[in-house]
């Protein structure tokens, strides 16, 4: 990081959260095994790739020598949002939509029809 002229901690204070909520939500996904498992994943490292955007930027406009360029600079600050919109929109799609077999079953075609019997409480005692 010292080579892009970034301080260690400010590497650390901008990519320590991403990476911990990669790896902690990396966890529950695989520990808990959500309906929209592959979805989640894309949002963890989409969030992951917004907070090494402006690293990667700096990386790249200092190996085409357009550091000094401040129009370049723009578009980053509005393209590290964008990003992060979209994998919080991943995520909350993730969490919101029903698994294609919930919306099978609802929709009364293509699961097993059950009866009234089975559809009634059991009566206990």
């Amino acid at each position: 990081m010292e080579a892009l002229g970034v301080p260690w901690f400010m590497a650390v204070r901008l990519l320590g959260p991403p990476v911990f909520l990669f790896v902690v939500g990396g966890a529950l996904v695989l520990w808990r095994r959500p309906a929209r498992s592959g979805v989640i994943w894309a949002a963890l490292a989409v969030n992951l790739t917004a907070a090494a955007l402006p690293f990667l930027w700096i990386g790249a406009q200092i190996l085409t020598d357009q550091a000094e360029r401040t129009v370049y600079g723009l578009v980053m600050t509005l393209l590290q949002p964008s990003v992060v919109l979209v994998a919080w929109s991943l995520m909350l799609w993730a969490a919101v939509s029903a698994p294609a077999s919930d919306r099978r079953t609802k929709a009364g075609g293509g699961g097993r029809t059950t009866t009234e019997a089975e559809r009634a409480p059991e009566n206990i005692g």
